[in-house]
């Protein structure tokens, strides 16, 4: 399993005979300056929420790949109704697709479409695919929900916001790797603007003195597990 970082909260996840996107964000990064959306490659788009740095380029890219949206229930239905096709989950639930399973869980935040219209509630996955397990946690704050989640799961990799004020930070982010029973952490929406912008040696160090590992990718950068 290969998850390259394409910028804020977007990922790319490549299996052995299927890519996933996770909340397409690539058009509107202004960090971003090497990613282009034309080149994207996806069977599937997975979107946590409707906030438009999440879901800028999902109507796009859908059309241009054909890929399958997995996302809740109110997104989904949004993207069907303009021609996507669309796989609609809840929290608590869990699916089997061709590359693994999927379950979709809490996160705490907010939700909604450009335009002020209801996006749903908020969620993160758990992916479970050729061996390994991630927890992909969307836009959250801390919460002990994670302790469940690192219960249920023998988790390899925890996929964590750590840019604070919108979403947790990383101190916050160091204590869900402990609910998660999770030590390898890879840190995401941060830095694209200017309230989410962090020191990342401090982030680093803080998450080694406590004995944990955080990942900061550049755009581009990948890691393997």
């Amino acid at each position: 399993m290969k998850i390259t970082f394409l910028g804020h909260a977007c990922l790319q996840i490549e299996l052995q005979n299927h890519t996933l996107i996770v909340d397409p964000f690539i058009t509107g990064n202004p960090k971003n300056n090497k990613i282009q959306l034309s080149d994207i490659k996806a069977n599937y788009i997975l979107v946590t929420h409707a906030h438009q740095d999440h879901t800028l380029d999902v109507l796009t890219l859908a059309k241009q790949t054909g890929a399958t949206l997995i996302s809740n229930y109110e997104i989904v239905t949004h993207y069907e109704a303009q021609g996507v096709k669309g796989h609609p989950m809840n929290h608590g639930g869990s699916y089997g697709f061709n590359f693994g399973e999927l379950k979709f869980v809490n996160a705490i935040h907010s939700s909604s479409f450009a335009d002020g219209s209801y996006g749903g509630q908020p969620g993160g996955f758990i992916l479970s695919a050729e061996g390994k397990s991630v927890y992909i946690a969307g836009d959250t704050a801390l919460t002990y929900d994670m302790k469940l989640f690192g219960s249920a799961f023998d988790l390899n990799l925890a996929i964590l916001p750590v840019g604070d004020n919108f979403t947790m930070g990383y101190a916050d982010a160091l204590r869900a790797s402990k609910l998660l029973n999770c030590s390898r952490v890879l840190g995401y929406h941060f830095d694209t603007f200017g309230y989410i912008e962090i020191n990342h040696d401090k982030a680093v160090n803080y998450f080694l003195d406590h004995g944990s590992s955080l990942e900061l990718l550049e755009i581009g950068e990948s890691l393997t597990l």
